[in-house]
């Protein structure tokens, strides 16, 4: 049986991101991010329903200050009492999860999807797909603070009880209970 491009996506394999299910899920996010972000802070009521409509699963507790954004919606958990600041971009091509009692600082970017890195590997001449992409999951621990500006990379696990410092590029796998920080994001000590 033929993979769907949705299928090849959470499964890491080159997928074409212009498919119908995959744009129709989408200009749904769009949609619903649009009202979240332009809604009266004071509408709670609307804006929690927004986010169990717009997010794969979301716990108790969780507050997410607008602007928000993301790809697809439905490809990001987040567990009970994590908070996101403004202007955080999760781009959910593949699984991003966040535990419990998260802190996730303004600007905070998270990737899951990436292309070759050679312009004669990544562009191609299918006016279908015109580039190849593919993605890795991100997991981050519960109890997680992560600093503003900082930028995740594809496919790396921060493990729990981990601090971020803010403007951090991280790159590689984080262990718990760990301090770290800079561009690439290095351990500085063990909390």
């Amino acid at each position: 049986m033929r993979k769907s491009e949705k299928e090849k996506m959470l499964s890491g394999e080159v997928y074409n991101s212009r498919d119908p299910e995959l744009l129709e899920r989408y200009h749904i996010a769009r949609e619903l991010l649009l009202e979240f972000n332009q809604m009266n802070s004071r509408n709670v009521g609307r804006k929690s329903e927004i986010l169990h409509e717009l997010l794969g699963e979301i716990g108790e507790g969780v507050w997410i200050e607008a602007p928000f954004f993301c790809d697809y919606g439905e490809n990001i958990r987040l567990g009970k009492n994590t908070f996101l600041n403004f202007n955080c971009l999760l781009l959910d091509d593949n699984l991003i999860s966040i535990g419990k009692n998260g802190l996730i600082g303004p600007n905070v970017q998270v990737y899951t999807a990436y292309h070759p890195l050679a312009a004669k590997e990544r562009i191609i001449a299918d006016p279908e797909e015109r580039y190849l992409t593919q993605t890795k999951p991100v997991h981050i621990g519960d109890n997680v603070w992560i600093g503003g500006n900082t930028l995740i990379m594809p496919g790396v696990t921060i493990g729990s009880n981990v601090t971020i410092g803010a403007g951090s590029l991280v790159t590689k796998d984080i262990p718990e209970n760990s301090l770290a920080l800079g561009s690439p994001c290095k351990v500085i000590r063990q909390l």
